[in-house]
């Protein structure tokens, strides 16, 4: 019943036009009701859409206190956390649109059109892509490659999605255990012989990694990865992973 309480009471202030939630706002949204999803719905670095489709007034709730911040009023860590929160609570509204009829983020484009360049975004008066988001405001605003170890585009070789929200006081650490996370997961990251098997994203975002996927990587390799690394780092060849695009989904392989 909290829930349904606490969704009432962000009603009753959008309703009312409290200033909180003025267009003009210099304090960060508050994502409580972000936070509480994610602590429900995030399980093993995967989603329970299932789950998340039965509180999808509360999504929308949050998604709404978003519509209403003007994020380039916020300082550059608090608009940082703005956008990847946004991005990443705007990409679980688009699965849920058609959810369970989905394997593929990719089932939700078209020939002409992907996924990422639907207008779908409400921030104020404008209406944004997902691509919008990345692409021309984090990006290039922000020049950090965390990011991409940050937003989530719901598929399983993605970073997943990280089970709180981002926030701006603490933004540097969260990125940083982002990164950590991913990059010493064996499965994502992985030395054979004189060989590092690395994600795609290095290649895709060649640009965005000054130095190169080793040195990122031996920036945050821990443990046994770091040390092997830091043994053979002259007689590296790196090798780029498949993607999987199949949906993020936990109800695919543990429920039941």
């Amino acid at each position: 019943m909290k829930w349904f309480a606490a969704i009432a009471l962000f009603c009753a202030l959008l309703t009312a036009g409290s200033p909180a939630f003025s267009l003009d706002a210099a304090a960060p949204p508050d994502s409580s009701l972000y936070a509480g999803l994610l602590e429900r719905f995030v399980r093993q670095g995967l989603v329970d859409y299932q789950g998340l489709s039965q509180d999808e007034a509360i999504l929308d709730a949050y998604l709404e206190v978003l519509s209403r911040i003007e994020p380039e009023s916020l300082t550059p860590n608090h608009e940082l956390a703005y956008w990847i929160n946004a991005y990443n609570a705007w990409t679980l509204k688009l699965i849920l649109t058609a959810y369970p009829n989905i394997s593929s983020i990719k089932d939700l484009g078209s020939f002409l059109r992907s996924p990422w360049k639907m207008q779908f975004v409400k921030v104020g008066e404008r209406t944004l892509t997902l691509d919008t988001i990345e692409h021309d405001i984090i990006r290039p605003k922000f020049a950090d490659p965390r990011i991409h170890f940050a937003i989530n585009c719901a598929a399983l070789s993605c970073p997943p999605l990280w089970p709180e929200p981002f926030d701006g006081d603490r933004l540097n650490e969260q990125l940083d255990a982002a990164v950590v996370t991913f990059i010493n997961d064996p499965e994502k990251t992985y030395l054979q012989n004189n060989r590092l098997f690395v994600t795609r994203i290095f290649k895709w975002f060649a640009k965005d990694f000054d130095g190169g996927p080793k040195n990122f990587v031996l920036r945050y390799a821990k443990g046994e990865l770091a040390a092997n690394l830091n043994a053979n780092q002259n007689n590296i060849h790196i090798i780029y992973q498949g993607y999987d695009w199949s949906l993020n989904d936990w109800n695919r392989f543990f429920s039941n």
